[in-house]
């Protein structure tokens, strides 16, 4: 059966997409997609079936960090160093605070957030390491946070043990902003990375510190939830599903973050579900989606629910790239990784004036 909204047959994916850039066509036809080499998990899995599936994903992804590692360009004009701080219930949470070398002026300050789902990868990857090299070289302070994981070697903590990390950072840098050297806080994040600089700013609105947040910037954001079933009203999940990422992937780092499936209405879990009503008071956000992403749709949705709260938002659509494809393919289409950092930079100096 043809699948809702999905161009040309169902066998079409993404490397043979017409929409697709034939730079990223090209690699995923020789490397194939994220997890590639792993059987998707049946619908019915168990809780602890999905936590081997994490830690299984988790070590077919590093399997090309060395390659990975080999193609990003050296920062000699940026600092890296880090801290350990002390959450809300005790332990400890490792920052990755990356800034221009010889500066010591106030800068724009960003809170980085790093996909995986909210339950896989860390801070420490080769990917996040290098998105936020490259946004310290325009001129930005980044802090990069090491928060739980629900799954992998950094699990397993379901939610919200994750969103209160970054939360806990966010306030620990407010905080501070005199001492790092902030002129403005933007929260921003990738996927599970975009779930969670939402869901830090819903959180922040609820209990009333969101003074401490001045924007978000969200990209193709992981936030609807229901990826085991999937609504007609978001067709990119059939249009682009299982190019590269799939619903099936996605439902199996759902058990894994709402074990129970208790939060699938709550928006700080899945920020997709929140009533406009909560949104109202928020700062300025900036949605991000790519057109060839199963996730595309939920992050508009959200843009729009923004827009009727009366919150400052804008979006764009990264053409031609599969999920992520502006940031992980940046050695095959730089031009596209560049717009989009310089996209994330624009919205962020503008937190400062």
């Amino acid at each position: 059966m043809q699948r809702l909204g999905r161009l040309g047959d169902d066998n079409t994916r993404f490397e043979t997409d017409v929409r697709a850039d034939p730079r990223i066509a090209d690699i995923v036809k020789s490397a194939g997609g994220f997890g590639a080499g792993l059987e998707p998990l049946a619908a019915d899995a168990s809780y602890e079936e999905c936590l081997e599936y994490g830690m299984a994903f988790e070590r077919v992804e590093a399997q090309g960090h060395p390659a990975l590692l080999e193609m990003v360009p050296p920062f000699g004009d940026v600092d890296i160093t880090r801290e350990n701080i002390v959450a809300t219930d005790g332990h400890e949470i490792t920052l990755h605070i990356h800034q221009p070398k010889n500066i010591s002026a106030s800068l724009p300050g960003v809170i980085h957030l790093h996909g995986g789902g909210m339950a896989i990868t860390t801070a420490d990857d080769p990917g996040p390491t290098f998105w936020r090299n490259l946004l310290a070289a325009q001129g930005l302070r980044v802090i990069g946070v090491e928060y739980r994981n629900a799954a992998g070697k950094l699990g397993n903590h379901p939610f919200p043990a994750g969103l209160n990390d970054c939360a806990d950072a966010t306030r620990w840098a407010h905080q501070r902003r005199s001492v790092l050297g902030l002129e403005s806080i933007t929260v921003s994040g990738e996927s599970g990375g975009g779930n969670l600089a939402l869901a830090t700013a819903l959180k922040a609105n609820a209990e009333q510190w969101i003074d401490a947040i001045d924007g978000v910037y969200a990209m193709c954001p992981y936030i609807y939830g229901g990826y085991a079933n999937p609504s007609e009203s978001l067709p990119s999940l059939f249009e682009n599903d299982d190019y590269l990422l799939s619903c099936a992937i996605m439902r199996s780092m759902v058990k894994v973050y709402d074990p129970e499936g208790s939060n699938a209405n709550n928006p700080l879990a899945w920020p997709y579900h929140a009533d406009v009503s909560v949104l109202a008071g928020l700062p300025a956000h900036f949605i991000s989606v790519n057109e060839l992403d199963p996730l595309r749709d939920e992050g508009l949705v959200y843009y729009r629910k923004l827009l009727a709260a009366g919150v400052a938002a804008g979006a764009r659509t990264v053409h031609g790239t599969p999920h992520a494809g502006d940031m992980g393919f940046f050695y095959a289409a730089p031009e596209i990784t560049a717009d989009t950092v310089a996209s994330i930079a624009a919205f962020v100096r503008g937190r400062s004036t």
